[in-house]
């Protein structure tokens, strides 16, 4: 597992997940700080994280 910091798109507080490298995936996860749903997308090449995003969930 990798971890990975990033800000969230709602309250703005960097807040981290644990990324598998071995699965590249898109999934929602509720933030830490302010329980907001957020699109998580991580890709993976060869165990490496090459691309990351985070979208707010229009609720």
């Amino acid at each position: 597992m990798e971890e990975h910091f990033f800000q969230c798109p709602y309250c703005w507080e960097q807040i981290s997940m644990l990324l598998d490298p071995s699965v590249s995936t898109t999934y929602v996860e509720d933030c830490e700080i302010c329980c907001n749903p957020i699109e998580v997308s991580a890709t993976f090449q060869n165990g490496e994280l090459v691309a990351f995003s985070v979208e707010s969930i229009e609720q």
